[in-house]
């Protein structure tokens, strides 16, 4: 599933491609992808103009000059590409929007959605989300006295919605690791020390996913060169040796999720 960076990159790529742009055209091929009647999604979709696509933990926002939005959230199996007939995916698509200048594609929405809310509703939407974790007043001493209540594992307190927006399976791990914590460490037993290193390795994990556009393996573009670069240190490499110590990367299943360690290099 798409976590906080995939969905950044998504966010800088489109607002590339499509900020400021008029929806010339709205194509619905499955109706529980979104949250209206077709005919009054595109009657209020078509001929808007994205202001700009904003990001708010795993979903995306397409700020519409009506004053409406479309949330996006490509949960298990869901991913975009930017392109024209010529070059499309060979691939079911959901929802079509076109644009003077191409056609953006929402694929695999079988459990993802396109919902269309006015600012009323979105906030609605998010209300029970948890503060973003590289907004700029989101500091040292801000996670500090965030974390005081907090009493299960590192493994299903970072993929909390409620407490910290956008993280999931496979940059708790990330994190994890760049903290030099085991997942399974309670979070009441953390020191100050500790505690420390676990801020700075969300920062650090986030960022470095960010930067390297992420592991969603579907390009978003023609000749897209970013996205899916991101290399995992530790999620899904099993059995594999740690780029550290060259011990074996383990597997372990907390709380029903695939829990990807180091036994060396965390503790």
């Amino acid at each position: 599933m798409p976590e906080l960076p995939e969905m950044e990159t998504y966010k800088r790529l489109l607002n590339e491609k499509i900020q400021g742009k008029l929806i010339t055209n709205v194509e619905i091929n499955r109706e529980k992808s979104i949250n209206v009647a077709p005919d009054l999604f595109t009657q209020e979709v078509k001929n808007t103009s994205v202001i700009a696509v904003e990001r708010r933990a795993k979903h995306l926002i397409f700020k519409l000059n009506s004053g409406k939005n479309l949330v996006l959230h490509l949960m298990l199996g869901g991913w975009m590409y930017f392109g024209n007939d010529e070059d499309q995916p060979e691939r079911t698509k959901q929802i079509i929007l076109t644009f003077p200048n191409g056609k953006l594609y929402f694929i695999g929405l079988r459990l993802g959605y396109l919902h269309l809310f006015d600012e009323q509703q979105l906030k609605e939407e998010f209300a029970k989300l948890g503060p973003e974790p590289l907004d700029q007043h989101f500091t040292l001493s801000t996670f500090l006295e965030h974390i005081k209540s907090r009493r299960g594992m590192l493994k299903t307190t970072l993929v909390n919605q409620s407490f910290i927006a956008g993280i999931g399976n496979c940059y708790s791990d990330e994190i994890c690791f760049d903290a030099k914590l085991l997942p399974t460490r309670k979070m009441s037993e953390l020191n100050e020390f500790e505690n420390t290193n676990l801020f700075n390795g969300v920062i650090s994990a986030l960022n470095r996913g960010i930067n390297q556009g992420g592991y969603m393996d579907d390009p978003f573009f023609k000749g897209d060169q970013l996205t899916g670069c991101y290399q995992t240190l530790v999620y899904d490499r099993e059995g594999q040796p740690c780029f550290k110590c060259n011990s074996k990367i383990l597997l372990e299943m907390i709380s029903s999720k695939k829990t990807f360690y180091c036994p060396n290099c965390q503790q």
